[in-house]
């Protein structure tokens, strides 16, 4: 049974910028640099019938290209932190996609999504890492200059049951047409 869900691919160059950040955190499991990337929706455990489904359906998606902005660093989980991720600027065109991509996995019966999308790159799982460490390391490197790229395609990813971090698959892409 495969473990689904779309997101953008992250670029090799802003890539290599977000994995020079890594080190100097303790209690983190750094992300590898190829498995970046921005969920937009999480689809999960799904049988082979339903995989397909939703590949076919994905194609039905028109949209324009659209420029991605990676703008900073912060932390997820408040006072017990658990991951460190980068922030992407929640651009008018991305919120439509990932609300299209809700709306579709709905209609074919998954739940709907039960937090708010907040779209991010995550760098770094936490286990054990104290706010204050992670305070000390967002104020060190959680200013970068903005990077930008364009997003041409969005994709199905699959990953095997582990503790998250990949390695992810691309199943499928769908090209965002001009």
């Amino acid at each position: 049974m495969p473990r689904l869900f779309t997101g953008l691919e992250i670029p090799a160059e802003v890539s290599q910028t977000l994995s020079n950040l890594r080190g100097g955190l303790p209690g983190a499991r750094w992300i590898d640099p190829e498995n970046y990337h921005v969920t937009l929706r999480f689809i999960g455990d799904i049988d082979g019938l339903s995989a397909n489904e939703i590949a076919s359906m994905l194609f039905r998606v028109d949209r324009k290209p659209f420029e991605v902005k990676v703008q900073g660093l912060t932390s997820f989980g408040g006072r017990k932190p658990r991951a460190v991720v980068a922030t992407i600027a929640p651009s008018k065109p991305l919120m439509e996609l990932q609300a299209e991509l809700e709306r579709m996995m709905q209609r074919i019966g998954l739940n709907p999504e039960g937090r708010k999308f907040i779209p991010h790159v995550t760098l770094a799982r936490l286990h054990d890492a104290s706010d204050r460490d992670v305070a000390d390391y967002l104020s060190l490197r959680g200013y970068f200059p903005s990077k930008a790229f364009m997003a041409e395609r969005f994709v199905l990813f699959s990953s095997r049951a582990s503790t998250g971090g990949g390695p992810y698959v691309v199943e499928d892409a769908y090209e965002l047409c001009a």
